[in-house]
């Protein structure tokens, strides 16, 4: 298992040590066209390739699931959230307007808050894990997990959470977060994917598609060193360990509690168990970076999801396998 885990997380390692390099070397302005460039281009791509590969015969019980999960890490965040800022007043006794989220400040700390929680890497690291952890056959489950996750969790509600909570300098209409939400990319290279299933490619088109998600992954990776490099200080640690513990501790293992209850087990039980646990997704950068969210707070919980992940991982294997 070890040597198996071993190549798994080697391209993790390689492209976050290479932007941790760069980052030394680079401007803020590399990272910042890198996101915009994965936020119109690549992730689009990924989904559009994803799409085309995914066996709908599943029916709606994945994207039930996945919409549940993430509308349970919503639910957990907010009520933490509430719980964590009730425990500084009490401890500090700030003045009542303390707590007002009327403040751009914090209320992009609140929303990069709830975006750590609830958006995973199961793009990335997920469908990584997946693949080697668990039997081909399990493969369309976590496909299906991440498609959902990213349309629903990531260009869905997130984006809804990132412009409402985002610095914006004009006031926010909720005409303005619906029609970015219709205008984000890949809810519209999604269903073009899922609806060409049928449309068969010429085999070059085909492999370089698929090599392109490849690059998209790892120049994703390359995004977080070179944001991880940026940290000069940690701020709000405090905060971002909580929304890691939520993360990769507490939702994976309430999704497994639940599945065992509804007799999903084996292998398909551990594939919702490591989709839903898995780091805080990269994407969490990109939307950082349209919506100008609290950068720092983000990278922190994704460095800390990530050493998160390497303590559970052996837990999920050893209770839920």
């Amino acid at each position: 298992m070890i040597e198996t885990l071993f190549q798994a997380y080697t391209p993790l390692f390689i492209w976050i040590g290479l932007g941790l390099f760069f980052s030394r070397f680079t401007s803020d302005n590399l990272a910042t066209l890198l996101g915009q460039s994965l936020y119109w281009v690549g992730v689009p791509l990924q989904l559009l390739v994803l799409a085309r590969h995914t066996n709908s015969s599943i029916g709606g019980l994945i994207p039930g699931i996945g919409v549940g999960v993430v509308l349970l890490s919503l639910t957990l965040a907010l009520l933490i959230w509430w719980l964590w800022q009730w425990f500084m007043s009490a401890k500090t006794k700030p003045e009542p307007e303390s707590l007002d989220i009327s403040d751009s400040s914090q209320k992009a700390t609140l929303g990069s808050f709830i975006l750590a929680a609830i958006l995973g890497n199961t793009g990335f690291v997920g469908l990584t894990l997946t693949q080697v952890l668990t039997s081909p056959e399990n493969t369309d489950w976590a496909v299906l997990f991440s498609v959902t996750n990213n349309v629903f969790g990531t260009y869905g509600i997130a984006v809804l959470i990132a412009s409402y909570f985002g610095k914006r300098e004009t006031e926010n209409h909720w005409w303005i977060q619906l029609r970015d939400i219709a205008t984000v990319p890949s809810l519209w290279t999604f269903f073009i994917g899922l609806n060409t299933q049928f449309v068969e490619l010429p085999a070059v088109i085909e492999s370089g598609l698929e090599q392109a998600v490849w690059v998209v992954i790892a120049l994703a990776l390359l995004l977080v060193g070179l944001r991880l490099g940026t940290i000069k200080e940690y701020k709000n640690l405090d905060i971002a360990l909580i929304a890691s513990v939520l993360k990769v501790v507490i939702v994976p293992l309430l999704v497994g509690l639940a599945a065992t209850y509804f007799g999903i087990i084996g292998e398909q039980r551990l594939v919702l168990v490591l989709m839903s646990g898995t780091p805080t997704g990269l994407s969490v950068l990109i939307l950082a970076e349209v919506y100008d969210l609290d950068r720092n707070l983000l990278s922190s919980s994704i460095a800390l999801t990530f050493v998160g992940l390497f303590l559970a991982l052996p837990f999920w294997l050893i209770w839920f396998g």
